[in-house]
């Protein structure tokens, strides 16, 4: 489904990822993991063309992203609130998601309404602007409109961050109850979430993958000794 080919990106000279070969299939969930400088937000931006390579590229279903629209169709992000429209309230921002993806309003509201146990009774029905939630509260929006059309492939970009244990846990139960017949890529720094939710982690370390496994009963005894 996702295939990166000798993939690099250098900042004035210096080499900051260098991924040769890797390949991730349908209904993969991948954690990906290193600590800070490691490569993952460089690696989300090439994903999305947001950036361009400076060398090799990333297909998803075989076509590169740099000179395709179609797979745009298939990926939900978020990444952090620059991916939110700050003047707009939480309900307003989940019909703008809806529209886009070609999902009647109706049914896009009572798919939010099923995220009840997530909000907290904190988002709906606030009528206030996104710029004026917490930054939990955002990203609990940003984490929901992904899931909005049911994309085939999400990108999160710690989505545990800021949010207070109870929801953390919603959370994962989320990625559990979504994850059938879906692919996710998953970063985080807590290992922890990460071997809870991900059937395959990755280890960023200076841009490269040091570590590729398949989730195992030793894995998070693994990668803290990766990490000691």
């Amino acid at each position: 489904m996702i295939q990166v080919d000798r993939l690099t990106k250098e900042y004035n000279g210096k080499e900051v990822l260098h991924i040769d070969d890797l390949h991730i299939g349908e209904g993969e969930v991948i954690g990906l993991v290193g600590n800070n400088g490691a490569g993952k937000t460089t690696f989300f931006q090439l994903l999305l063309d947001f950036i361009p390579p400076t060398t090799g590229s990333v297909q998803l279903n075989g076509q590169p992203v740099q000179h395709s629209e179609h797979w745009k169709e298939l990926v939900a992000a978020y990444l952090d609130e620059s991916f939110l429209i700050e003047y707009l309230t939480a309900e307003e921002f989940f019909s703008f998601i809806a529209n886009t993806r070609g999902v009647p309003k109706v049914d896009a509201e009572q798919f939010v309404d099923g995220f009840e146990s997530v909000f907290h009774g904190e988002v709906l029905g606030k009528k206030k602007y996104l710029r004026a939630f917490s930054k939990g509260n955002q990203k609990k929006v940003g984490l929901v409109s992904t899931l909005i059309g049911q994309p085939p492939i999400v990108y999160w970009d710690e989505p545990f961050a800021n949010l207070d244990p109870r929801t953390q846990l919603k959370m994962k139960e989320v990625v559990r109850d979504f994850s059938a017949d879906r692919t996710w890529i998953i970063s985080s720094h807590d290992l922890g979430h990460i071997v809870d939710v991900c059937t395959r982690i990755i280890i960023l370390n200076e841009g490269r993958i040091i570590k590729d496994v398949l989730r195992e009963n030793t894995t998070l005894e693994e990668l803290i000794e990766v990490f000691r």
